[in-house]
């Protein structure tokens, strides 16, 4: 336990959220968490108080970070953070001088930027720092985070960081991290795609699913997601993890940034394509590898 005891306020209670906020509660801090739907707020801290952790709810945002040291943000998207951040009753105007604002909601290098030039106005010093890992990653405390930001709120953010994370990352300055994140997506996307296309392959030849995992996961075509979502494509199981809601405004982030820097995307704009199309079929709040949807089982 982190014996370096700091008052956190923790924005957002989402699958991601709630079990980062836990997590900090575990390594001794004092958490005062904030979600929109106060029901929400209220299980949290019912689980929380459960294990007997210093955890506090607030009814609104600025009434969270007062007093703070650390306020981390996991929200929506870029219209949900600036709503909650900015403006004459934002949180950064809120937050008391000195204190560190890290962001790990996926938002739009821009936003990250304009976010860090409001945070400096105020004295407060900002990350952004959007997470890989996925529900299990942020369960588990094993997330990968990458950051932009200055050194100094870096070393402000890490030790707070630290009790839910697997690697941190400064990639470099402010919005940096999010332009991170858009590749990691996209790197993401491209892997999905492959990995639909190979299950039903194999499906489709009659041979052992799982014996072809076994198989060739031991070679070059092995990834986190073959070794973690390769079973339950196969059952056709996708009721959990990252939501394709989700992904495709991430995906909608890495294409405007691709175009910002003049980098086409085709297969990028291809699997938004096929996500729009399971979207459009039920699988808006289905787990990312529901992208196989879009195939049909068996041979036509």
């Amino acid at each position: 336990m982190n014996t370096n005891q700091l008052k956190v306020a923790f924005l957002g209670l989402g699958v991601m959220g709630g079990p980062m906020a836990g997590h900090l509660a575990r390594d001794g801090h004092k958490v005062i968490a904030y979600n929109r739907t106060a029901a929400k707020s209220a299980r949290w801290h019912e689980r929380m108080r459960k294990e007997n952790l210093d955890v506090a709810t607030a009814a609104t945002p600025v009434e969270a970070v007062t007093d703070c040291d650390v306020v981390l943000a996991c929200l929506g998207n870029d219209d949900d953070v600036r709503a909650v951040l900015l403006g004459d009753g934002g949180v950064l105007a809120a937050m008391k001088r000195g204190a560190t604002f890290v962001d790990h909601t996926t938002v739009s290098p821009a936003l990250a930027r304009e976010l860090a030039e409001a945070a400096s106005s105020h004295g407060v010093l900002c990350v952004d720092a959007p997470v890989s890992g996925g529900q299990a990653g942020a369960e588990n405390g094993k997330l990968a985070i990458m950051c932009g930001g200055s050194e100094e709120a870096m070393a402000a953010a890490t030790p707070v960081m630290e009790a839910y994370s697997a690697r941190i990352v400064l990639v470099g300055d402010a919005g940096a991290g999010q332009a991170c994140k858009a590749v990691n997506q996209v790197c993401i996307a491209g892997v999905l795609a492959g990995l639909s296309e190979g299950v039903r392959l194999a499906q489709a030849s009659g041979v052992d699913t799982d014996k072809v995992l076994e198989a060739i996961s031991g070679g070059a075509a092995q990834s986190w997601q073959m070794e973690n979502r390769w079973p339950t494509m196969v059952k056709g199981e996708f009721d959990f993890g990252f939501a394709i809601d989700w992904m495709r405004k991430d995906l909608a982030i890495a294409m405007t940034q691709g175009r910002e820097v003049g980098v086409s995307l085709p297969v990028t704009a291809l699997v938004d394509q096929f996500y729009a199309q399971v979207q459009a079929n039920g699988g808006a709040r289905q787990d990312t590898s529901a992208l196989i949807r879009h195939l049909p089982e068996g041979a036509e």
